[in-house]
């Protein structure tokens, strides 16, 4: 991670790997609305106190709606020990690149 000039590992929403450990970090209710079927859901403000859920000996794929979220998480994470890499462009980007995608309510899946 190089902190000078402010660059995370990252990787297209394309290419994250399908067995791959992605971590959403969304609050609830952009969750609900849709998400990726296998994605782990810890929301961002919970993420502190539910660390020690995520797994230290897989790399970790964070998703978010943009990628600010995300970008924090992946900061935080790989200053802690984790190997993280911040998924670009987020949940926008998943939908755009025509990832699978399950809502919790039933209706069409969709970014909240």
């Amino acid at each position: 991670m190089n902190f000078f000039n402010n660059q995370l590992p990252s990787v297209a929403a394309g290419a994250v790997p399908g067995d791959g450990y992605l971590l959403d970090v969304r609050e609830n209710d952009e969750w609900r609305a849709g998400h990726a079927p296998d994605a782990v859901h810890i929301p961002l403000s919970e993420l502190n106190n539910r660390a020690q859920e995520v797994p230290k000996d897989r790399d970790i794929y964070v998703i978010c709606r943009s990628g600010a979220r995300s970008a924090q998480a992946v900061a935080a994470f790989n200053g802690a020990g984790w190997t993280a890499s911040n998924v670009e462009g987020g949940m926008h980007a998943w939908e755009g690149a025509g990832r699978p995608m399950v809502s919790e309510s039933g209706t069409d899946p969709f970014v909240a």
